[in-house]
């Protein structure tokens, strides 16, 4: 199903505004697009772009792409954060929480039947040959991601060898995330001062010059009266986040303790919001030095089925945190071994509210200021340094996914030239190339990238493999 052709989109005269949009009819829209928002980040603006600037005319192309700059400075998932702004300039907090709301819970629903499925029926042949050929597909992706990343931030030799540095200190010397982003921040401040030309690029949005008639929300139109920046609304839009955020947690740490899994959940991934500068293949070294070493939630081979099955579902690639919490309660028993299913859930429904809590507090709380102003939002050299960073910790996601995906048994003895081949997935080598290639040279959707790697995976198993053993 594609944003290209809505059903409910309504005939517009190219020459008048539109009528006033009704929160019901917004709601219906914001649903719609939570079941059809495959696509990643840019597939998810893509459509939105169609929808409400080209066709509904909901909102202008400036206005648009001014609260694209600004949710692309932020982090967390940008898509997500840009309908929760248009939601909140439409229709207030509301209209805001709304579509935010929207956008992911379809996404959870199908994760947690889907994460369901994986952990009860893994083991089926169907399911495992689905699997095997999904696997490599990721592994292209995300080398797909890290080169359309750094084909846009690697600008100049400096953030060349940022992105570097970053690779050695996660790859070789295991460096958590967050000191590599706090690093990188300090040596964007003070290379902005000290060689500013070799900070000004990065992943910004500029205008456009494209007309698609007059906005219900244009270039000009006067801001609403909740869009009014006031200082009792910031305070009281971060003390009811706050009081959000306490709250929950003030309950598990009632029932669980600071050192149940639920509450170190929450916590973990609270933390994880605020350092997912670059989107979600950025966070998911985060993501994996936390949920696989740190706490044991999940292995390895599971995060890269998390983040197949995070592929081929609607909503942000970062809500592969409800796997990651499914599969943590599951593994845990945190509900005794009789309750495994209602221990993931629980676990999914944590990990989601406290990853995209700060996203709701960064818009509500900073969206007015940002209409006030009302002027470009640009890349600040510790975000573009971040972002120059970020290429090398994802490349260091693709070179892990690949040597589990390869060497799933991993290496039967110290690496050396004559055991490279020793266990090798060949097949899965094929796959993935044929996966990139696909991505890179012929500029396939990730969706059909996947279905055709899954086609492919139950060819091995049922048809190919029986005839090599």
């Amino acid at each position: 199903m594609s944003a290209s052709h809505p059903a409910a989109a309504p005939a517009i005269d190219a020459a008048e505004a539109p009528h006033p949009v009704s929160l019901s009819e917004a709601f219906k829209y914001w649903l719609k697009l939570g079941f059809i928002s495959f696509g990643g980040p840019a597939g998810q603006i893509s459509m939105m772009h169609q929808e409400l600037v080209e066709k509904r005319r909901w909102i202008s192309e400036h206005r648009f792409l001014h609260a694209l700059n600004y949710c692309m400075v932020l982090p967390g998932p940008e898509a997500q954060q840009l309908a929760t702004y248009i939601g909140w300039l439409m229709h207030g907090a509301w209209g805001g929480v709304l579509a935010g709301v929207l956008f992911v819970l379809p996404s959870l629903f199908i994760l947690i039947a889907l994460t369901w499925i994986y952990l009860a029926f893994g083991d089926v042949p169907a399911v495992a040959g689905v699997l095997y050929g999904i696997k490599p597909a990721v592994t292209a992706i995300v080398v797909f991601a890290a080169y359309r990343i750094g084909s846009r931030a690697l600008k100049n030799g400096v953030l060349w060898a940022l992105a570097a540095a970053a690779f050695v200190a996660i790859f070789a010397f295991d460096v958590p995330f967050p000191y590599i982003v706090l690093g990188a921040a300090i040596l964007g401040f003070l290379g902005g001062r000290v060689a500013p030309g070799k900070f000004k690029t990065g992943g910004h949005h500029g205008d456009s010059k494209k007309g698609y008639g007059p906005a219900l929300i244009d270039d000009h139109t006067p801001p609403p009266e909740h869009t009014r920046f006031k200082w009792v609304r910031v305070f009281t839009y971060a003390a009811i986040g706050l009081a959000i955020w306490a709250g929950v947690t003030g309950l598990m740490m009632a029932v669980w303790g600071w050192q149940g899994t639920l509450t170190q959940m929450g916590w973990f991934f609270t933390k994880a919001a605020l350092v997912t500068f670059g989107g979600a293949y950025a966070v998911l070294p985060y993501v994996y030095q936390g949920g696989v070493e740190q706490y044991g939630w999940l292995t390895g081979p599971q995060m890269i089925d998390g983040l197949a099955l995070g592929e081929t579902t609607p909503g942000p690639l970062i809500m592969v945190v409800a796997f990651v919490g499914f599969v943590g309660g599951w593994t845990k028993e945190i509900f005794g071994s009789d309750s495994l299913a209602l221990a993931g859930m629980a676990g999914a429904t944590i990990a989601t509210i406290f990853t995209f809590l700060p996203s709701f507090l960064f818009i509500l709380v900073g969206a007015p200021a940002v209409e006030r102003t009302r002027h470009e939002i640009g890349f600040t050299g510790p975000l573009t340094a971040i972002t120059a960073a970020v290429v090398g910790v994802v490349l260091n996601l693709a070179v892990f996914f690949a040597y589990h995906v390869l060497w799933p048994q991993g290496f039967v003895q110290p690496f050396s030239a004559g055991t490279v081949f020793t266990g090798f997935e060949w097949f899965s080598a094929l796959v993935g190339v044929a996966a990139f290639v696909a991505l890179w040279r012929f500029k396939l959707g990730i969706m059909p990238v996947i279905g055709a790697c899954a086609v492919a995976g139950l060819a091995w198993v049922f048809v190919l493999k029986p005839l090599f053993v």
